[in-house]
């Protein structure tokens, strides 16, 4: 076998093998999970390690295969959840981001939505107008250029499902985080694209069960 292609096999292995300890485990630390797989499959060279796409490309085709319609349907659910949220706090212009967005995430994991405010104690004004009991914490983002910078968070949950709301300045919806996975400027999905998404799945839906 060539160099490149026993390269691409590794990765696809150690890929397969870290996103099943993602699903198995509920991890959502890529770099955890790809360490837990090097040490499963004795693939230590890191010029071997698939990326953090190639892992959640992994997830989602696992997920699929193992939950089947039920991991669809649980997606759909999550993402409802998330658009109710984005309607409590239109006024913050939320972005719907992580594995809710991703097709990766479940109902235990929850939902994560940006909003951007002049002030964090804006979004508290609002909790608490909602009568919304939260935990406060902070979220510890990256820009690009090496810059790194902590931002207020809070959590809730909506019925059994968490939702955490992290709170950025303004500007910052045209120059957001990068995301953890390909990072690349984190945009995430705003309230008429989750609804889009939800219309088109349920289209999807439609279709399969009148085949």
């Amino acid at each position: 076998m060539a160099r490149r292609e026993r390269t691409a096999a590794l990765r696809e292995k150690l890929a397969y093998e870290a996103a099943r300890i993602m699903v198995e485990q509920g991890l959502t630390d890529f770099e955890r999970a790809r360490r837990k797989a090097a040490e499963r499959t004795g693939i230590r060279d890191r010029r071997n390690w698939p990326s953090n796409e190639a892992v959640q490309e992994a997830v989602l085709t696992q997920r699929r295969l193992f939950f089947g319609n039920s991991h669809a349907v649980e997606g759909q659910a999550l993402r409802r959840h998330a658009l109710s949220a984005m309607q409590l706090f239109a006024d913050f212009s939320p972005r719907l981001v992580g594995t809710a967005l991703a097709g990766t995430g479940d109902l235990q994991a929850g939902v994560e939505l940006f909003l951007f405010a002049e002030r964090p104690e804006d979004v508290i004004f609002t909790l608490i107008e909602r009568k919304i009991p939260w935990q406060e914490g902070e979220r510890s983002c990256r820009y690009p250029r090496g810059q790194r910078a902590s931002h207020p968070s809070f959590r809730f949950l909506a019925g059994d499902v968490p939702v955490t709301l992290v709170v950025l300045p303004t500007d910052h919806l045209r120059h957001p985080p990068l995301d953890p996975v390909t990072d690349r400027p984190q945009r995430g999905a705003s309230m008429a694209e989750v609804e889009q998404m939800l219309a088109e799945a349920d289209a999807d839906y439609r279709f399969e069960i009148g085949r």
